[in-house]
């Protein structure tokens, strides 16, 4: 575990699961820079506008730069945090803010960013480990919530996917009102002019910060003449024709699935070879997407009961759309759809096939801790004699973590990128 120091004290912060394994910090330096905006502590001198190259700097009104903030920012009201990857803003906030004065919400995508959200708040005194849910004084929301009708305080920390970022700030903006401060955080690799425009576009008039540490701050002003319009997504798409039972059906992607627009060549591959199999049985779509692989497995033997699991909210929201829109319940035999982190959960012995395309990014970090879990929740869920079968990368070596659990791994199919890999529970 590692320890946030800020002016308003020190906080230990793990991700989610905990792994004393993993060296990854559960905050970066865009949310000391923004914690320290708040305080007063930072300089917060700014470009002019959402137009103007973000290399390129200088002092904000009231804020010389280099020099600090005048005073920190008001925290009273309703403070919206959206995508606070692993509860650093919210635990250090949760201690900070008026008891009654504030709202504190924190809206996330993620299944697994709420857990650790959950955790750190406990750890640091600002949760209930007793009560359901966790938390005290923050309120947890997803990305397919309802927000707060109106916003005090908007902080952002950009995430990875620019879709998703509109996809928010649509939702968020009718909440925010002439007086909203808005406040955006993230490292410089993350900040691009695209990103300024879209916050100048949905809310106001948008500058950035200088950087510190590899990060920047931006600042928006909302303008209350915009107009409050809803997002463009669902997106959707038609399935080419050549990749079996799938072939010519209708995707639906929420805004920040993994190629929302097009389908990938991974799974364009898996789905040509997706096994055989007729039967009642119970299969799972093990980090769902936008649920196309559960989809075509239930397309292929209707009498299959699939399961979607993904931790992100607006992956499972997509595949429910998906499956939806290519099934008919009269002659399916249904499906379940969950957020969760991976199979958790899920009774073990109740699943016959497990199929895979596991993640290798944790947001900008590659880590092979996910597809490990996934691998070894798999295994237990699956009845003897099930089967998980796993698409990837050649050069990721899946088959030698498979062998190692399974003590067996096949290959099915593979071509100069791709290996699709076979595994069966003994």
């Amino acid at each position: 575990m590692n320890r946030l120091t800020t002016s308003w004290g020190e906080y230990g912060l793990t991700r989610f699961p905990e792994d004393p394994r993993d060296q990854l910090r559960a905050w970066d330096a865009a949310d000391e820079y923004l914690l320290r905006h708040l305080d007063g502590t930072a300089g917060t001198a700014a470009a002019p506008s959402a137009g103007a190259p973000v290399t390129g700097a200088v002092p904000g009104p009231g804020a010389p730069a280099g020099q600090p903030a005048a005073r920190p920012v008001d925290l009273r009201g309703t403070v919206v945090v959206l995508g606070d990857r692993w509860g650093a803003l919210v635990t250090a906030l949760a201690g900070r803010v008026e008891p009654g004065a504030t709202r504190l919400v924190q809206i996330s995508d993620s299944y697994l960013g709420q857990q650790a959200t959950l955790a750190n708040l406990v750890r640091n005194g600002s949760g209930d480990a007793d009560r359901p849910g966790g938390a005290d004084v923050v309120e947890l929301l997803s990305t397919r919530d309802a927000p707060p009708e109106r916003i005090d305080v908007l902080l952002v920390r950009v995430p990875k996917s620019l879709a998703l970022l509109e996809d928010q700030l649509h939702r968020l903006a009718p909440g925010v009102h002439a007086g909203t401060v808005v406040v955006g955080t993230g490292m410089v690799t993350e900040i691009h002019t695209s990103t300024l425009k879209l916050f100048e576009r949905i809310l106001g008039h948008t500058r950035t910060s200088l950087a510190a540490k590899k990060a920047r701050l931006i600042f928006c002003a909302p303008d209350p003449a915009i107009p409050r319009t809803p997002g463009p997504w669902p997106h959707s798409y038609q399935l080419p024709g050549d990749i079996g039972v799938a072939g010519g059906r209708t995707v639906v992607n929420h805004a920040g699935i993994f190629c929302a627009e097009r389908l990938d060549i991974g799974t364009r591959f898996l789905l040509r070879h997706l096994p055989e199999r007729r039967g009642p049985e119970r299969v799972v779509d093990l980090g769902c997407g936008n649920g196309v692989v559960g989809t075509a497995a239930a397309l292929a033997n209707p009498e299959a009961e699939v399961l979607f699991v993904d931790e992100s909210h607006q992956a499972v929201a997509s595949a429910r759309a998906t499956y939806r829109a290519n099934t008919d319940p009269a002659t399916h035999a249904g499906a379940e759809f969950l957020t969760g982190d991976g199979l958790a959960g899920v009774p073990a012995g109740s699943v016959d096939l497990v199929l895979n395309n596991p993640p290798f990014h944790t947001h900008q970090a590659t880590t092979e801790a996910t597809s490990r879990r996934m691998f070894t929740g798999a295994r237990d869920a699956l009845r003897p004699g099930g089967e998980l079968w796993v698409i990837g990368n050649r050069h990721l070596g899946y088959h030698v973590k498979l062998r190692r659990l399974f003590g067996n791994c096949e290959v099915v199919s593979s071509d100069p990128k791709f290996v699709i890999l076979r595994a069966v529970k003994n």
